[in-house]
Formats: C-alpha cells, structure tokens, sequence
C-alpha cells in the first residue's frame, strides 16, 4: 500500500506557456481541481509552488483558500486538486488510490505549462488535508522539500523518502482534532525519526488565524 503513494510527475523546463490567473484543471476526477499562478510569472524565474489539500467535506476551492491570500504577494503558485470522496483516499479505504493518481496528473500539468522552483516545492493542507499532506510528503520528500500541515490528524503509512523541513500548527483548543493525540504526537515522532520541524501551537480551534498561515509561507520562504 505504502508504495503506492508515489508520485512521478517531477519540475522540468515547461513545454508551454500557462497563463496567470486561476484555471480548472484537465486532469480528470469526479470533482473541479484547480491551478492559480500569480499575475506576472516568468518562465524564466522558476517560481515556488503549493500542493493544497482540502479539509473534510471540502473542494478544491476550499484548498486554494489557505494560502490563496498570499499567492500574489510571494509569487506562488497553487495547486489545489478535489479528493474523489468526501475526503482523501487513504483516509476512506485506508489504502492509496485515484487521490494519488490525480495529484500526479495536476502536477505534471502544471510542470508542464509552468516554470517550478524545485527548492521551493511544498505540499500543503488543513485537517484531512494535512494528514494526506504530511502522508504524501514524506512518501515523496524526494520531490517535496517543505510539508506544510495545519491541523493534522494523523500520518498514514509510508515508506519515507528524501527529507523534507515539516511546518504543523495545531490550535491548543481544536475539539475537531484534538492536539494532544494529534499533533503532539507527530510532532515527536517526526523529529526522533530526524526530521527538521517548526511547530507552532496557538491559542484556538480548528482553525488556520492569518497569522499563522503568513507564518507557515514566510518558514517556506527561509524567514521564519
């Protein structure tokens, strides 16, 4: 099962020219999926880009909102597919299957069309979506070197690869997740297993306060 969570899409000088703004995906799934790509980007300055991952219940739009608010500002781009279900496969049949196989279709679309900084390449989510995240970026840490977890719940099994830096917030008063059997486990765990890791506890729910997503891109950017 664990292999499975292999991605093979990887960054490489893009053999067309996409266009900013946001556009739905042409990568199959049941659901929308989409890519946004600030005003401005120049293929000739490879830019950082998020895989998002949607929470619970949530859309790819949803997923796009965690850090759309700070896309334009740190030149990022964001990509932002729909789980199958209502929330990603691992979590539903504990086993990896069509979430996988469109996160790698999207992302070969966007190396495709657009420039990717492979130093600033992150996979990124909130609730479900950050246990997926922290699951499929230690599986693909050869790909992924920034994982990005807000609020997680969990990490499925994988077989580790490469070694990524791990950002996780949780909010000390999260009745949804709640912190002591989540992140205040992960966050051990993942540091006996010699990884580096910011965490970040804050005083409240299940939620991401501005404060802390700003946080999280300005760790990715090396300014936190």
């Amino acid at each position: 099962m664990a292999h499975d969570a292999l991605l093979q899409a990887r960054p490489a000088p893009p053999r067309a020219r996409g266009e900013p703004g946001l556009h739905r995906l042409e990568a199959g799934g049941r659901r929308d999926s989409y890519l946004y790509a600030p005003p401005g980007h120049d293929p000739s300055r490879p830019a950082p880009l998020v895989l998002l991952l949607h929470g619970a219940g949530g859309h790819a739009h949803h997923g796009l909102a965690l850090l759309r608010h700070l896309a334009d500002e740190h030149g990022m781009i964001l990509l932002a597919p729909a789980s199958d279900a209502s929330t990603w496969d691992v979590i539903v049949s504990r086993a990896y299957g069509p979430d996988v196989r469109l996160a790698d279709k999207a992302l070969g679309h966007a190396f495709a069309h657009y420039a990717v900084d492979p130093a600033r390449l992150a996979i990124s989510g909130f609730s479900d979506g950050a246990s997926y995240a922290l699951s499929l970026g230690l599986a693909n840490g050869d790909l992924f070197r920034h994982i990005i977890a807000f609020s997680p719940g969990f990490i499925a099994p994988v077989h580790a690869r490469g070694a990524p830096r791990v950002y996780i917030s949780h909010g000390a008063r999260d009745d949804i997740l709640p912190i002591a059997p989540c992140s205040r486990r992960i966050v051990p765990r993942l540091r006996g297993a010699g990884y580096e890791v910011r965490y970040d506890e804050f005083e409240g729910g299940h939620v991401i306060p501005p404060e802390v997503a700003r946080g999280a891109v300005e760790w990715l950017f090396g300014r936190g």
